[in-house]
């Protein structure tokens, strides 16, 4: 619909805003925390298409990138409802400059086009004064912080189009979403920041070689589930640890902002060389994506693509002394040395593993049914079953040895 049939709610102490701030799901959700604020909408706001929706919008924009087409795209805004007497639109705004980063033009993070500009689109020449105020303030902080020059685009409303039904309060019904990360993580000045600072971890108790960063932001329920599924059980060697900064370690770097959480970076020698961004509950992509930067090729292939490694070949085939064999990837136990038994195949075998460490699945690659055993905690491929092992089980798993790492008695703390 056009700016003339935008009006607020006819309650008079009600007030509107309409904002750009990239993917308007985060946005929605960022902006209706905020004390004051009644109502948060997506829709689409100043592009030429009056009856624009979702994918004409998207199909636009792959047009203008590829230079097929000179039309003004909308923007993903929300418009955010508010109470004065409760929150002014200045602190609407400060909520609004903290929560993203106005400085990347036509993006947002990972999100790239003209339709994830950030943008103020005003009705009164009081609310642009505000805005241009803000914006001069925030982008003083900006500047110490050495980032560049604000972007946001800030005019007239001149066309708004309410989002689709499942746009709306999208994070709260959808558990595959993300949470926004906060913006660039500078405070709005003369302390009426929304940001509560955070301290930068210390790189005296971070492992340089090789350390995983869990980025996370606060009332995050995927940083939560993370922390339930993955952190509180980790038993990787990877060093791991978390923070509510979105800044590297000082003197570490990272490749590009992040702009969702959880964020889990991996860092060598203080410089980023993987990124896993958000975490829905699957545990074994998150350690698919930790294994292809630690496992060596033919471990990959093996862990990844249910190789085989040649008989008398593989590592642990002689392996005797009291200890655990365990993920390469995760450091779960798979099996104990004791169960462990000459089979004379060439591969470790095992009569047992441990209770809970292996899940089984049929094979029929061969033409033949097999039993294939993987690692339950992260996925990968292990080796198979067969049914001509000692007693008591009569079992032989026959594991390919250069999956599998073993760690001794003595060295288990």
């Amino acid at each position: 619909m056009s700016s003339e049939n935008f009006s607020p709610p006819s309650n008079t102490t009600t007030q509107t805003i309409v904002l750009g701030m990239g993917c308007f799901w985060g946005a929605e959700k960022r902006l209706s925390e905020l004390n004051g604020v009644i109502d948060v909408e997506s829709g689409y706001a100043n592009g030429d298409d009056p009856n624009a929706g979702y994918q004409e919008v998207l199909i636009l924009e792959k047009r203008i990138q590829s230079g097929r087409s000179q039309a003004r795209n909308h923007a993903e805004v929300i418009k955010v409802s508010y109470q004065p007497e409760i929150v002014s639109l200045e602190k609407v705004l400060i909520q609004f400059w903290e929560n993203h980063n106005p400085t990347q033009g036509d993006r947002q993070g990972n999100d790239i086009g003209s339709n994830y500009r950030s943008a103020i689109y005003y009705q009164t020449e009081a609310e642009k004064s505000v805005a241009e105020q803000t914006k001069a303030i925030y982008q003083s902080a900006l500047t110490k912080a050495n980032y560049p020059a604000i972007t946001t685009e800030i005019a007239p409303l001149k066309t708004y189009i309410t989002a689709e039904t499942y746009h709306q309060d999208y994070l709260k019904k959808n558990p595959n979403g993300y949470c926004g990360l906060g913006g660039t993580g500078v405070a709005y000045p003369n302390g009426q920041s929304q940001i509560k600072p955070h301290t930068q971890l210390d790189t005296e108790k971070l492992n340089l070689d090789r350390q995983l960063i869990v980025f996370e932001a606060n009332d995050c329920a995927y940083c939560e589930k993370f922390k339930q599924e993955i952190l509180n059980h980790w038993q990787s060697d990877v060093a791991i640890t978390t923070t509510l900064n979105p800044k590297a370690p000082e003197g570490w770097t990272l490749e590009k902002p992040l702009f969702a959480t959880p964020t889990i970076v991996l860092f060598e020698q203080g410089k980023e060389v993987s990124r896993y961004t958000g975490y829905n509950g699957d545990k074994t992509r998150f350690w698919q994506w930790l294994g292809q930067r630690l496992l060596t090729p033919e471990q990959r292939r093996i862990a990844f693509e249910e190789g085989t490694e040649r008989p008398f070949t593989g590592s642990h085939l002689d392996e005797t002394r009291p200890g655990y064999f365990v993920d390469p990837i995760t450091g779960a136990k798979l099996f104990r040395s004791d169960t462990k038994f000459k089979s004379g195949t060439g591969w470790p075998s095992f009569f047992n593993p441990v209770e809970g460490a292996i899940t089984t699945h049929v094979d029929n690659t061969l033409g033949v049914e097999r039993i294939e055993v993987r690692s339950a905690s992260s996925g990968i491929h292990l080796g198979h079953v067969f049914n001509d092992g000692p007693p008591p089980t009569f079992k032989r798993y026959c594991i390919n040895g250069n999956v599998l790492k073993f760690v001794a008695d003595e060295e288990i703390k």
